[in-house]
């Protein structure tokens, strides 16, 4: 059918996959929730047919009002908001609820690829670069404000949308570079930290020496460096003691096991490991699992379902579902690169960015490998807002994609 050339079937197809995967083992967890998981997916389902038949630039025109709507709603949360489990981050109209840093995500994703888009944009110069940070921090703030560490966490995709258009990878390094001494600073003498530093510093410069430019700016900035990354490790420790109970627990769980905090934060990892380890090769079998059916880990249909695919299917059903997420997460990065337009582009790297980070951080919170924050699996993990947003994205992207094939210019 001529209509249906252009429309990326690969893509969509593991889209279909991941989502009947996902109501399966939702349905495993909790017949009743399963039966609403596939309502919404069908509601996903229509309103990604609506957005095929929107016009080519509707996106692209409507950017700034989606971004701002997105931000009211976020904002909306202090006085109106909903707490559940700890966290006002929920609109409640009686039985239904909706957590609007889902649909910010996508209105964040929208606006900055409309302003890299244009044509003052230049990654290089200051103002551009201070604006399209500043368009990722407004939301971003007010998510701290609520607060949301977890979906905080996330916006951090859309650095990488600006790595791909020129941003410096400096950025990068030196968040990584302050996250490990921060880490790390948890679990050894801080004081041994600093010293690591002081000798990593000298070596650098000893090795470098001749082609260091030996003026006070590049003096100054060795000396603030050391200085900085010191008081962090020095800090880190004191900022550990100031978090709220459940937060600090949450990370002391990585260091210590979770053996230790077995009847509070470390409960939900304790049985996720022990579903996923029970589950062998080829796992007991749908709705088989007796950590699963014993409703031993709570919420396990969120943010822990990935433990209902390991102990029902195994090491086989667990590395299929991984492949299937980074053969789709993937084909997302390889279709945008090759838009022709910078608006889809930039989308399509913000939206493979975010499903990227949500992946890595939901799977490495089951195994223990980061601490538990509050990260759905994409497209798996219950809940309406949060397949109904990642849908949107997926067919905001696959309706840029096909216009992008389709044109003529």
């Amino acid at each position: 059918m001529k209509w249906a050339e252009g429309i990326d079937k690969l893509g969509l197809g593991l889209y279909f996959l991941l989502c009947i995967f996902a109501i399966a083992n939702i349905n495993s967890v909790d017949a009743e929730l399963g039966k609403k998981q596939l309502v919404f997916f069908g509601l996903s389902v229509f309103v990604g047919i609506i957005i095929f038949f929107t016009r080519n630039k509707f996106f692209e025109n409507m950017a700034s009002i989606i971004y701002v709507g997105g931000v009211l709603l976020l904002i909306g949360l202090f006085p109106f908001g909903k707490e559940i489990l700890g966290q006002k981050n929920w609109y409640k109209f009686g039985s239904f609820t909706m957590q609007p840093v889902e649909f910010a995500k996508i209105g964040t994703a929208l606006m900055l690829a409309n302003y890299v888009a244009g044509p003052d944009f230049n990654i290089k110069n200051k103002k551009s670069l201070w604006t399209a940070l500043g368009i990722i921090a407004i939301p971003a703030v007010v998510v701290l404000a609520i607060p949301d560490v977890g979906s905080l966490l996330v916006f951090g995709a859309f650095f990488i949308a600006l790595y791909r258009e020129g941003l410096s990878g400096w950025l990068f390094g030196l968040g990584f570079l302050f996250a490990v001494v921060f880490l790390v600073s948890l679990a050894i003498n801080p004081l041994y930290v600093v010293l690591a530093i002081l000798i990593i510093t000298g070596l650098l410069i000893f090795f470098n020496y001749y082609k260091i430019s030996w003026n006070i700016i590049s003096i100054a900035s060795i000396v603030g460096s050391v200085l900085v990354l010191s008081g962090l490790a020095m800090a880190s420790p004191k900022i550990l003691e100031k978090l709220p109970k459940h937060q600090r627990e949450r990370i002391e769980v990585l260091y210590k096991g979770e053996r230790m905090f077995r009847d509070t934060s470390g409960y939900n990892l304790l049985y996720s490991k022990t579903a996923i380890g029970s589950g062998g090769l080829w796992g007991k079998g749908y709705k088989e699992g007796s950590v699963t059916q014993g409703k031993f880990v709570p919420e396990q249909q969120t943010d822990y379902i990935f433990c209902t695919v390991g102990e029902e299917w195994g090491f086989i059903g667990s590395a299929t579902l991984i492949i299937c997420y980074v053969l789709y997460i993937g084909r997302i990065y390889y279709l945008a690169e090759k838009q022709k337009s910078t608006f889809n582009r930039v989308f399509g790297y913000s939206f493979a960015s975010i499903l990227l980070l949500h992946f890595c951080i939901n799977l490495g919170m089951v195994m223990g490998l980061f601490p538990t924050v509050g990260i759905p699996m994409p497209y798996f993990s219950y809940g309406g807002s949060s397949l109904l947003a990642f849908s949107m994205m997926t067919f905001i992207f696959f309706k840029l994609n096909y216009a992008d094939r389709n044109s003529l210019v």
